[in-house]
């Protein structure tokens, strides 16, 4: 699976939050004159929050990272399981041929 590059660099990201925070608009106002959406921005502060540990009901991003990078390490050890299982089937049966 390839990483793609996130639509809006992360400073964009940290401006958009720092808005909703501190400027007492409402985050429908921020998101129209940002051009994203309510739904975009609403998600951004939820992760910040969670970043900084204001939130405990989701994993940081650190966390999903980390988590990303182990069910990618448990797929490869599987496949590599899988492999091998196979291959020593494989010498088995060679073996089996020749007696």
């Amino acid at each position: 699976m390839a990483i793609t590059k996130p639509p809006y660099p992360p400073e964009f990201r940290r401006e958009a939050v720092r808005l909703a925070r501190s400027s007492g608009k409402s985050r429908q106002a921020i998101a129209h004159g940002l051009g994203v959406s309510v739904e975009t921005l609403r998600l951004w502060v939820k992760r910040a929050e969670i970043d900084a540990g204001l939130r405990q009901d989701g994993l940081t991003t650190e966390e999903t990272e980390e988590l990303r990078r182990l069910r990618r390490e448990n797929k490869i050890l599987r496949e590599e399981r899988e492999n091998l299982v196979k291959a020593a089937a494989f010498f088995a049966r060679e073996t089996d041929a020749r007696r």
